[in-house]
């Protein structure tokens, strides 16, 4: 009986581990999202930008 409880108190403190991991990488992923998305605009931009240039001349 004693082992059991034992071992449940362990298994929850792994899955109290884990559940911090998982959100550690789902806020690190959600910040890469972001970074993405900004870096995809800015060249984006840039490339209109240079199609401009290029019509223009």
């Amino acid at each position: 009986m004693r082992t059991n409880v034992e071992k449940v108190l362990e298994r929850d403190q792994k899955l109290s581990e884990l559940d911090d991991r998982a959100e550690a990488l789902q806020q690190g992923a959600s910040q890469f999202e972001q970074q993405a998305g900004k870096l995809k605009r800015k060249f984006w931009w840039k490339n209109c930008k240079m199609i401009i240039i290029m019509v223009i001349i």
